[in-house]
């Protein structure tokens, strides 16, 4: 039996993705700002202070709960949207905000607890709580890519998260060890170890162009990998834009910028 609402869901697309969640009378699905697509007319929509799941904490819960969210470079404020129609199924679609994967988590099923990047977090029934987690150890917080402050998703109800590119999922056996790009990681499950390592040897450091740490996560639990991370997308975006000469095919390129009086 489940504590949160029970919500359907579909989702569609491959690149592009968008999720479409079905919701029965008077259930809710909350929503980061930003993320909803359409719905159908007998959804009310809200907005929120706090991360929407509905708990009764009084003002100050709900403040110190805002407040956490600005942590994670979020908004102080979620959306919810809940079905009024009395007796039939209405529908709202969410669209993750860049090329990549939707990633359904029945929290249920996996703990009840999620650790995942800061900006991953899509959508999820009600009574989701969407917190943060403070890594432990002072390296892994200074050095580790993601910062010392993740997301967390608590609950048992459904949960939508989205990464860039292809997403990866591998289960973990007891002590068994995975080496990431620290801006790989989607998320995790709460049994999962997550450290920091340095990159071995002088010439890997200073030449190999992957930075100075690897993530390290150990098991047991299951991980979520992302191959296209939008820091590292945008990265490169930005030097193709800055970047003088930065032509695809260099004679065409430089051809061409004669012709217009380059």
């Amino acid at each position: 039996m489940r504590s949160n609402h029970e919500i359907d869901y579909k989702i569609y697309g491959e690149e592009m993705q968008c999720v479409e969640i079905e919701l029965d009378p008077q259930e809710t699905v909350i929503a980061e700002s930003g993320s909803f697509m359409f719905m159908d007319d007998s959804i009310e929509m809200a907005t929120v202070f706090g991360d929407g799941s509905g708990r009764a904490e009084g003002f100050f819960g709900k403040l110190m709960t805002a407040g956490k969210r600005l942590l994670t470079g979020e908004s102080l404020f979620m959306t919810t949207y809940t079905n009024v129609a009395a007796g039939q199924k209405q529908r709202a679609t969410f669209a993750a905000p860049y090329a990549g994967k939707i990633v359904p988590l029945d929290l249920q099923q996996l703990g009840g607890k999620i650790i995942c990047q800061k900006d991953a977090f899509l959508c999820a029934a009600k009574g989701v709580q969407v917190g943060i987690e403070f890594q432990r150890k002072l390296g892994t917080g200074l050095f580790g890519g993601e910062g010392f402050i993740m997301q967390k998703l608590e609950g048992d109800g459904m949960a939508f998260v989205h990464a860039g590119g292809y997403i990866l999922e591998r289960e973990l056996q007891v002590g068994e060890t995975l080496r990431v790009d620290t801006g790989c990681i989607v998320a995790f499950t709460q049994r999962v170890d997550y450290d920091i390592q340095f990159v071995k040897g002088i010439r890997n450091m200073v030449f190999g162009g992957e930075g100075l740490f690897f993530a390290v996560l150990r098991g047991p639990g299951k991980v979520w990998l992302q191959s296209l991370p939008v820091s590292r997308l945008a990265a490169r975006i930005l030097q193709y834009g800055t970047a003088p000469g930065k032509d695809e095919g260099s004679i065409l390129g430089g051809l061409g910028r004669m012709l217009d009086g380059d």
